[in-house]
């Protein structure tokens, strides 16, 4: 596994050369600092420490400042560990880029979801209203919460009710990288990530079997005409179309064959 700490920073969409539109998330990914390794000889586990966005020395702690000192860099913002033994291979001081994940790479993403304060069940948890009419009197209640001939009255943890939504750490899975550039700083992920513009995420690999899947070609406006773009798209859509052609023409002399052969044995 390996990891890296961004910024939500909104969303937008891409064009393929093939015309096919993709909604990406943009994840400003500056870059991270290993402010600490931990082995198992001496913590009993694998795992590095990556701090992230620089603070004034006068807004950190003493013990902040010596942390980062051992680094050699400045006192970090966000401060996060991650189990990542891809990259135990990473000394004290150095830099993590965006670049650490490629085109194709299937990712989970990791953030605070927005906070929403007290709603009902109803809102919070996909409740059905009630009858609205021949005064049922519920409406958007609760319900029975507990039985006296079925559980003897008690209420089960976990049930159902009005309270705090969200505000909770929650992970996207199965999210796939569509572009990453080091230079500029972003990730774009395709689909959308947990939490609010500005929200700080974390980026690892999936949990999930499929590791990495086929890269789509985007369409790119730097270096080149818009109409050179376009003409590499029409070219790649007419060179499919093309191909799709000569396959069903292929399907067609096959069963022409076949039926001329079925007359043949009769």
């Amino acid at each position: 596994m390996k990891g890296i700490l961004g910024r939500k920073a909104g969303m937008t969409q891409v064009f393929t050369l093939d015309g096919n539109l993709i909604p990406v998330t943009v994840i400003e990914v500056q870059p991270n600092v290993v402010l600490q390794k931990k082995t198992t000889e001496t913590d009993g586990y694998d795992a590095i420490q990556l701090g992230y966005e620089d603070v004034k020395e006068q807004r950190a702690t003493k013990a902040a400042i010596g942390h980062a000192k051992k680094a050699n860099t400045a006192p970090k913002k966000y401060i996060r560990e991650l189990r990542a033994d891809e990259m135990m291979d990473l000394e004290v001081g150095s830099e993590v880029k965006a670049d650490l994940f490629a085109p194709g790479d299937v990712v989970d993403v990791t953030g605070t979801s927005k906070g929403k304060g007290f709603m009902g069940q109803i809102v919070r948890n996909n409740g059905t209203i009630g009858p609205k009419s021949h005064g049922s009197g519920h409406h958007r209640h609760v319900g029975s919460l507990a039985t006296n001939g079925r559980n003897n009255g008690v209420v089960n943890k976990g049930l159902v009710l009005p309270g705090q939504e969200g505000g909770y750490t929650t992970t996207n899975q199965n999210l796939v990288v569509v572009k990453s550039n080091a230079e500029e700083g972003y990730i774009l992920v395709k689909g959308n990530v947990p939490g609010p513009k500005k929200g700080l995420v974390i980026i690892k690999s999936t949990v999930k079997p499929v590791k990495q899947v086929k890269a789509e070609t985007l369409i790119s406006y730097t270096g080149g005409s818009v109409e050179e773009e376009l003409e590499k798209a029409t070219a790649a859509i007419n060179e499919q179309l093309a191909a799709e052609a000569a396959e069903k023409e292929k399907l067609e002399a096959a069963k022409k064959k076949a039926a001329s052969e079925a007359r043949k044995n009769k």
